[in-house]
């Protein structure tokens, strides 16, 4: 639970891998984050293939109180990331192998600020490295640019984890309650409490 992005897309044939990873890298670095890189250059012809090896390629990094961002890639050039490729790697059917190229990250405890950077960080990519490119932005700010929209979406995912928090903490489970019980019982208090 929390304010997240979800994103998916393909390298753009002729583009630079190793460029993308340096000028990521050096953003994480200017910002002290963490960061990993991955392997550096695609195999010959292996993006334009469907299957993949079972290496990552790309890089990730992880601002404080934020899950970690990968811009990572697989063989065949499709955006995924080591944990998808250690879960869905080897799936054979839908929806577990469209699973592999789905990528989420909470920015909901990084903030507004760090949210708007990693927006702006990925329109600025998608334009010079990656072709398909979709983004899903639960706070709205990459597809509207507006930051008082961003500001109330975030205050409203607080309020709702403020407003779970405290009823956990308030409303003890029943013996006879199963927990699928007691968690909708939560929810329906929280939902009455926020309308």
């Amino acid at each position: 639970m929390g304010l997240s992005i979800h994103y998916s897309g393909k390298f753009r044939k002729n583009a630079s891998l190793p460029e993308l990873i340096e000028e990521v890298r050096e953003i994480a670095e200017v910002h002290k984050w963490p960061y990993a890189v991955y392997q550096t250059d695609f195999p010959e012809n292996s993006t334009d293939k469907e299957e993949h090896d079972d290496e990552v390629y790309g890089i990730s990094f992880t601002p404080p109180e934020c899950e970690t961002i990968p811009i990572e890639f697989l063989s065949n050039g499709r955006m995924s990331n080591s944990a998808n490729l250690m879960l869905w790697g080897k799936a054979k059917q839908k929806p577990e192998k469209d699973y592999l190229y789905m990528n989420s990250v909470k920015t909901q405890f990084a903030g507004i600020e760090t949210h708007k950077f990693i927006i702006h960080l990925f329109k600025y990519l998608s334009k010079k490295y990656l072709d398909d490119f979709r983004m899903l932005d639960e706070g709205r700010y990459w597809e509207t640019g507006d930051e008082k929209q961003l500001t109330k979406i975030f205050t409203q995912y607080d309020n709702l984890l403020d407003s779970f928090a405290s009823s956990l903490e308030s409303l003890p489970m029943h013996e006879e309650e199963t927990f699928e019980d007691y968690i909708l019982r939560i929810v329906r208090q929280v939902r009455k409490k926020n309308r």
